[in-house]
């Protein structure tokens, strides 16, 4: 019992610093001092980690959890690379606990869906009637 209890607690504490790392990016990419390709990697990242619909939905068993895991921290990773440091480390100080809800971020994933189905629409329909 002891290693799953120990496991728990770290996937706690990286949840913990995920959230601190998003509510940090938020307050960078606001800042009209970070370069504006470190702000379009945060908006992006925001977007989705804070987006209620996922590019491959949570019930399909490990994909779609996986996907979390996966794209949140390495854009957070790579938005943080692309902030100055001294920068990061200021925005990072004075972030909340939480980063804020995001209405565009649904806006944006919902887009990316129905332009995917769209497109797959699109290529069934050619397919399945060819000129």
């Amino acid at each position: 019992m002891g290693l799953f209890r120990r496991w728990f607690a770290r996937l706690g504490g990286w949840s913990k610093a995920v959230r601190a790392d998003l509510s940090a990016l938020w307050r960078a990419a606001r800042d009209p001092r970070v370069p504006w390709p470190a702000k379009a990697v945060a908006f992006a990242v925001l977007a989705y980690a804070l987006s209620p619909i996922d590019l491959i939905p949570d019930f399909i068993p490990v994909l779609g959890l996986l996907d979390d895991v996966i794209v949140v921290p390495l854009g957070i990773w790579l938005a943080i690379r692309l902030i100055p440091r001294p920068l990061w480390a200021e925005h990072r100080a004075a972030a909340g606990p939480a980063p804020p809800e995001s209405r565009a971020g649904f806006v944006l994933v919902l887009a990316l869906w129905l332009l995917g189905l769209l497109a797959l629409g699109w290529a069934l329909f050619g397919w399945l009637l060819p000129a």
